[in-house]
């Protein structure tokens, strides 16, 4: 007798399985397009009506993903999108990729992954294989989903399948996608990690097998916390070498000559993003339930949290030099997203910026050619509606200070240097660019 795991993995070696992707966003979407090249049909789950919507229509919601790829996979029917999630019985492997934000207290708000558990746990039939690849901390799949996909009394190991692989994705960087980046998982149990391992083996280039669920959900904060605390370390030395009169930009490009024993981070104007700014309190969190106490993720967490407050200071100092108090002065933020050249303002800092600009009075306006318009969100409803201002000689002639938060390379600095009547720049944009004595401040 063929018993679920036996027959689990031959569908998925003869890409039989259907593959669930619940979470049709950053994460969710590229790993829909990455099973679907290899010829997997896959059913896309989400609660926005939107997004399912285009995505049946072959339409592209998030700007760097191809239009013309997401259609074609439409039209063969290998991808499609619900918001039933009735039909989760219908899938063989349902993967979720869903948000884990922090709450008002910095803890962890689990209601996306509980109430989306809850909802597989509902529909889950034996022979099924579910993986989280929400960043969590340590326990979350093993502990929170495994009590509450067993209440239904289908057993783990024998009924259905549980397992973690967190997701690596890095929006607009063109040396690595969902396909070529090595993916890290960690099963529940061995049948599920086996059977976890067999799936991502489909369509990823390279598969990392670590012994547990909770070794994945670690690694993942680990990866992060590893780049949250050495952002926080030039970010401090930014504002050390700043007082002593060094450029920390040009420290850090003799550094780098160095051909081991350093790595480069770049110093900006605070940490954004769905990841580095939430995954370090994941762990902090956890490990208080130990009776562990995580002082250095905590202070690299405070230091990034204040360099918004360190750049409001030197755009302060800048207008001051001039004759300008900050209140009255219209000050242009340049780049709203969290990194360069994508539509992502998740914890953007840009956001930061703008609240600190608009309590000491200045006039903010912002300026991305990514994101036109600011959608409404849970943490910044009231600059919702805002439009990106346009690019144009008299719109930045009309601004006091151009801080530049975000370097997009569509943006023409020279133009900006030429244009501008003060520059506070946080990320070095621009270097190298002619400039009057006095317009630009680094920050």
């Amino acid at each position: 007798m063929v018993d679920n795991a036996e027959r689990l993995n031959r569908a998925i070696e003869s890409k039989e399985a259907r593959i669930g992707v619940i979470g049709l966003g950053y994460v969710g979407l590229p790993l829909a397009l990455a099973f679907t090249g290899r010829g997997f049909r896959v059913l896309g789950f989400d609660v926005d009506a939107r997004k399912v919507e285009q995505l049946n229509g072959g339409v592209s919601y998030i700007p760097h993903m191809d239009a013309q790829r997401i259609r074609g996979e439409v039209e063969a029917g290998r991808l499609a999108a619900t918001e039933d999630f009735d039909r989760l019985s219908e899938v063989d492997a349902i993967v979720i990729c869903v948000p884990t934000p922090l709450d008002v207290h910095h803890e962890p708000d689990m209601t996306y992954i509980v109430a989306t558990t809850e909802e597989v746990a509902r529909h889950l039939r034996p022979g099924q294989l579910v993986v989280l690849e929400s960043t969590t901390y340590p326990g979350t799949t093993d502990e929170l989903m495994r009590e509450r996909l067993e209440a239904g009394g289908l057993m783990l190991g024998e009924d259905f399948f549980l397992a973690f692989s967190p997701e690596r994705e890095d929006p607009g960087n063109p040396k690595f996608s969902t396909t070529t980046i090595p993916k890290v998982v960690g099963g529940v149990d061995e049948i599920s990690g086996d059977l976890a391992e067999t799936l991502y083996r489909q369509a990823i280039g390279e598969v990392v097998r670590v012994s547990s669920a909770r070794a994945a959900e670690a690694t993942k904060l680990t990866e992060n916390i590893f780049r949250a605390v050495n952002i926080a370390l030039v970010n401090e030395l930014k504002v050390i070498y700043e007082k002593m009169g060094i450029d920390v930009w040009e420290v850090l490009d003799a550094a780098e000559t160095k051909p081991f024993g350093f790595m480069r981070f770049n110093p900006g104007p605070g940490w954004g993003g769905h990841c580095i700014p939430i995954d370090p309190f994941y762990l902090t969190w956890k490990a208080r339930e130990f009776g562990a106490y995580t002082r250095f993720i905590e202070l690299a967490g405070e230091i990034n949290t204040r360099m918004p407050e360190h750049v409001v200071d030197r755009v302060a100092a800048a207008l001051n030099d001039l004759g300008k108090p900050v209140k009255g002065s219209r000050v242009l933020v340049l780049g709203l997203s969290y990194k360069p050249d994508i539509s992502d303002d998740r914890e953007s800092p840009s956001y930061r910026l703008m609240d600190l600009l608009d309590e000491r009075g200045a006039e903010v306006a912002y300026h991305d050619p990514h994101v036109p318009m600011i959608q409404p969100s849970r943490e910044h409803a009231h600059w919702a509606g805002l439009e990106s201002v346009p690019w144009d000689r008299a719109t930045i002639e009309s601004h006091d200070a151009v801080v530049i938060s975000t370097n997009h390379s569509a943006i023409d600095y020279t133009r900006l240097a030429e244009w501008a009547r003060l520059i506070v720049d946080t990320r070095n944009a621009m270097a190298g660019i002619d400039a009057p004595t006095g317009k630009v401040w680094k920050a």
